[in-house]
C-alpha cells in the first residue's frame, strides 16, 4: 500500500470514528433532553410579562457577540459549559440597532456549551474558536463543520492548565492570520491548602500566559510555527493572574495592535504596544481604573470579548462572568497618558423566563414580608443573599426580580478576599452564602441565620417588622464550649471568642429538633458529620450547647456526610423536614437533584437514617445542589425545591401529594 492510499484509508477511519462520536454525542444529548422534559423537577417560571432581569446563562458565560441573526444589528451567542443548562445560547436584540442597552429575548439554544469558546471578528465575519477547533460558519452551522488547526501545543505538556483560549488575529501585520493562545497556569499554584498561620499563601502564583503561533503558509491552507511567548520589553513576557482572555487592537491609535487581558479574578490590565506593526513588543501591564478605582467586575472568572457594540467606532468590552451574566463595558474613546478609558460594567437585561439568582443558588422558602405566602430567600458563589417575592398565585405563583438583601444599613455580601478560602487567594470574590431562616433570638421576627466560604455561623437579626423585615449586620453565633473554640484542622485563622466555625459551604438549619419549643441548630462539625447544637434556656438567656453527634447510619454509626479535608471539606447543603408524613423529621441533602436520608427512628444513641438516593432522576448539578422544601399550594404536603449550580431554581411536587 502506497503512503497516499494509507493517508487515505487512515483518514477515512478517522472520519468515521469520528462521525460515530458525534452520533453517539447527539443521542447522550437527546437522552438527557427528553430526561429533562419527561421529569417533574422543573425550572420555575416568572409568570410574570413584563418583568426584566439579568440577562444569564448557567455557571461560566462565554460570550460570543455577534450579529447571529444577520438583521442588521448586534446580539448575544453565550456558551455555557456547565450542567445542567450546558448549551450556546442565542439571545436576540429586536432592538433597531440603535440601542445600547436593548432588552433581549430570553436565550434560546442553538447547540452543545463548551469551555473556552471564543470568537474572532475577521473583515467583519465572526469565527468561533474551541481551542484549537475552528467554526468560519458558526452562523449557518454552529459547531457542526470544525476546521482543525494544527499547532504545537506540547508547550502545555506535563502543566495544569485552564482556560485555553485560542484566538485569530494578524498578530504581524503581514496579512495572514496567526493563532494567539492564552491559557492559565496552574502548576506553581496548586489548589489547596498552602496557607501558613499568618494567611500568607505559600504555593506559588497563578500565572496568566500567552504565545502566538505564526502562520507561514495562507489564510485558506495555513502552516504554523511552534508557538512562541509573545514578546515584553526587557525580555519580559506579559503576563496576568490566570485565564488571560487575550484581547488585540490599536486601543491608542498609533498603528499597530495593543493588547488587552482579563483575568481569573475580576480586573483588566493593558499593555501598549510599544514596538511595532510588524515587530510586537508589549510594555509592562496597567491595570485599567475608573475613576481612581481599578476597573472590576462584580464576580469572577471574567471573560472579555471585543466589539465595537454602540457602533462608535472604537471597540467596547463584551464580558461574561462566573454566574452566567454579561455586561458591557462601554470604550470612552479617551486615552489618559496612552491608555484607553472605559466605563464601569452595566449587566444587559432580558425578557424574565425563570427565576436565576447568581450560581450554585441556595434558596430557603419562607414568608418573609408577612403577606401569607411563602417567598424565597437565596445565597449564591457571589456571597449575596436575594428576596424573591412571592406576588401570588398559590402552586403557580407569580414573581418578582430578586433583590440583594441589606444588613446593617449596605447591601449584604460576603467574599473571601485574600485569604478566606482554603483554596487559595485566587477565589478572592467568591462568597459561597447558604442559609436557613427562622426566629433565632424568639422575638417573634423570622431571622438568617447564614455559612459562606470562611466556614463562620453568623446570623443576621430581623429588627424590622413583620411586613417589612430589615437586617442588622451579621453576628457571630455563639456556642458555650467546654474547652478551647474548636474549628477545622486545615483552618489557618483562629475564632474569636465562642464563635460557631466549622466547615465551609455547609447549611446551617435552624429547627426545633427535640420538640422543646426551642429553636435548635443543625450543622456538619468540624469533621463533617452533622451535630446537634441544642438550645437552651438559662435564667432567661438562651445558650447553645457543643454539638453532639446523634445522626447515626443504619449500622447505629454517627453519621458522617463528608470526610474530606480541606477544600473538598463542608460542601453539604441540607433541609430537614417530613418528607413522607410518617411524623419523623427526614434530611434531604445536595446530590446530582436531592438524596432523601430517611429517619428509621430514635434509638439510645440518636436517631437512624437510611439513604434512599435521589428523589428523582433529572441531575441538576455538576458540582453541587442546594434542596429546600415549599408548601405553596398549601396542601400541608413539602414540595421539593432546589437550587441548582446554574443559577436557577427548580421545583417539583412531593409524589405523595398525588394520592391524597
Amino acid at each position: 500500500m502506497s503512503a497516499r492510499s494509507f493517508e487515505y484509508l487512515t483518514t477515512g477511519v478517522l472520519r468515521m470514528r469520528v462521525s460515530l462520536i458525534c452520533v453517539l454525542t447527539g443521542l447522550v444529548a437527546l437522552s438527557a433532553k427528553v430526561e429533562a422534559e419527561d421529569s417533574p423537577l422543573q425550572p420555575i417560571p416568572y409568570n410574570n410579562p413584563g418583568l426584566v432581569v439579568d440577562l444569564g446563562v448557567g455557571l461560566w458565560a462565554w460570550p460570543l457577540p455577534m450579529d447571529y441573526d444577520r438583521d442588521g444589528d448586534l446580539d448575544l451567542v453565550v456558551s455555557c459549559p456547565d450542567k445542567p443548562s450546558n448549551g450556546t445560547y442565542f439571545f436576540e436584540n429586536t432592538s433597531d440597532g440603535k440601542e445600547k442597552f436593548p432588552v433581549f429575548k430570553p436565550g434560546k439554544k442553538i447547540g452543545r456549551g463548551f469551555h473556552n469558546a471564543r470568537v474572532s471578528h475577521v473583515d467583519g465575519k465572526p469565527i468561533v474558536l474551541v481551542e484549537n477547533k475552528q467554526y468560519a460558519n458558526f452562523r449557518t452551522s454552529q459547531y457542526e463543520k470544525p476546521e482543525i488547526l494544527q499547532v504545537d501545543t506540547s508547550f502545555m505538556k506535563g502543566r495544569k492548565t485552564r482556560a485555553r483560549q485560542w484566538h485569530r488575529v494578524d498578530y504581524n501585520g503581514d496579512g495572514l492570520l496567526d493563532v494567539v493562545i492564552g491559557y492559565g497556569d496552574w502548576t506553581e499554584y496548586g489548589w489547596d491548602d498552602a496557607y501558613n498561620n499568618q494567611g500568607v499563601w505559600t504555593n506559588g502564583p497563578l500565572r496568566g500566559r500567552m504565545r502566538v503561533a505564526i502562520n507561514t503558509g495562507t489564510n485558506d491552507e495555513p502552516t504554523f510555527e511552534s508557538p512562541v511567548e509573545i514578546k515584553g520589553t526587557d525580555g519580559k513576557t506579559p503576563e496576568v493572574y490566570g485565564w488571560p482572555s487575550p484581547n488585540f487592537a490599536d486601543w491608542d491609535g498609533d498603528g499597530d495592535l495593543d493588547l488587552l487581558c482579563g483575568e481569573f479574578r475580576d480586573t483588566f490590565t493593558y499593555f501598549e504596544n510599544v514596538g511595532s506593526r510588524t515587530e510586537p513588543e508589549y510594555a509592562d501591564g496597567v491595570t485599567l481604573i475608573h475613576n481612581g478605582d481599578p476597573l472590576e467586575m462584580d464576580l469572577q472568572m471574567i471573560v472579555p470579548s471585543t466589539i465595537d457594540w454602540d457602533g462608535d467606532d472604537d471597540l467596547d468590552l463584551i464580558v461574561g462572568d462566573e454566574d452566567g451574566r454579561v455586561a458591557l463595558i462601554e470604550n470612552t474613546g479617551k486615552l489618559v497618558d496612552r491608555v484607553p478609558q472605559f466605563l464601569p460594567p452595566r449587566y444587559f437585561q432580558q425578557e424574565a423566563e425563570f427565576i436565576k439568582f447568581g450560581a450554585l443558588a441556595t434558596p430557603y422558602a419562607c414568608d418573609w414580608d408577612a403577606d401569607g405566602d411563602q417567598d424565597i430567600l437565596c445565597g449564591n458563589t457571589a456571597g449575596y443573599i436575594g428576596f424573591i417575592e412571592n406576588l401570588g398565585g398559590d402552586e403557580t405563583p407569580k414573581w418578582a426580580a430578586p433583590q440583594r438583601l441589606e444588613a446593617g444599613g449596605e447591601t449584604f455580601r460576603i467574599e473571601a478576599g485574600p485569604n478566606g478560602s482554603i483554596q487559595g487567594p485566587c477565589e478572592e470574590k467568591w462568597g459561597y452564602t447558604t442559609l436557613s431562616v427562622n426566629d433565632w433570638n424568639g422575638d417573634g421576627l423570622p431571622d438568617i441565620v447564614f455559612n459562606s466560604i470562611w466556614g463562620r455561623i453568623q446570623w443576621l437579626e430581623n429588627i424590622g417588622t413583620p411586613t417589612e423585615p430589615k437586617l442588622a449586620a451579621a453576628k457571630p453565633i455563639q456556642v458555650e464550649w467546654e474547652g478551647d473554640t474548636p474549628k477545622p484542622a486545615w483552618t489557618w485563622w483562629q475564632p474569636v471568642g465562642k464563635e460557631l466555625v466549622t466547615q465551609w459551604r455547609t447549611t446551617p438549619v435552624v429547627v426545633d429538633w427535640n420538640g422543646d419549643g426551642l429553636n435548635d441548630l443543625i450543622v456538619l462539625d468540624t469533621e463533617g458529620y452533622p451535630a446537634f447544637f441544642e438550645r437552651q434556656k438559662v435564667r432567661d438567656q438562651l445558650i447553645l450547647k457543643p454539638g453532639k453527634r446523634i445522626f447515626l447510619n443504619e449500622q447505629g454509626e454517627p453519621l458522617q456526610l463528608n470526610p474530606k479535608q480541606a477544600g473538598g471539606s463542608g460542601r453539604r447543603k441540607v433541609e430537614i423536614t417530613d418528607w413522607d408524613g410518617d411524623g419523623r423529621l427526614d434530611l434531604l441533602l445536595n446530590s446530582k437533584n436531592a438524596d432523601w436520608y430517611h429517619n428509621l427512628g430514635e434509638t439510645p444513641n440518636g436517631w437512624k437514617f437510611k439513604n434512599v438516593g435521589p428523589l428523582y432522576e433529572r441531575p441538576l448539578a455538576g458540582h453541587t445542589s442546594s434542596p429546600a422544601v415549599v408548601d405553596w399550594n398549601k396542601d400541608g404536603i413539602p414540595d421539593l425545591l432546589v437550587g441548582a449550580e446554574d443559577g436557577y431554581l427548580y421545583y417539583a411536587k412531593n409524589p405523595r401529594a398525588k394520592s391524597d
